[in-house]
């Protein structure tokens, strides 16, 4: 994710809500790659912010910690474009048949 404006909140940093969305949507790209004729929606979403970011870039990489019948777990952790880790998050996910 690039860094803009509309990403900060009123000081000028990246607002902890966007590392929060990037943890569930890194996540249930994760989840939803494995699933097929089900889908995984966010239940809880947990972020440390680890680092404070005014511009660049942010880059999330998720790890499956658990892929069962009815849950997914994904551990994700956010780095900017130096490699510095900027927040680290866990999302808790249900799974659900398509109808």
């Amino acid at each position: 994710m690039e860094i803009d404006e509309k990403s900060h909140q009123p000081y000028g940093y990246v607002h902890g809500g966007m590392n929060a969305v990037l943890v569930e949507t890194a996540a249930s790209i994760g989840a939803n790659h494995n699933l097929e004729g089900r889908v995984a929606m966010g239940l809880e979403v947990n972020v440390n912010h680890l680092r404070a970011k005014k511009t660049g870039t942010l880059i999330a990489k998720a790890t499956k910690v658990h892929l069962g019948r009815s849950t997914a777990v994904y551990s994700v952790d956010i780095f900017d474009e130096q490699n510095k880790h900027i927040a680290a998050g866990r999302c808790t996910m249900q799974i659900i048949e398509m109808k």
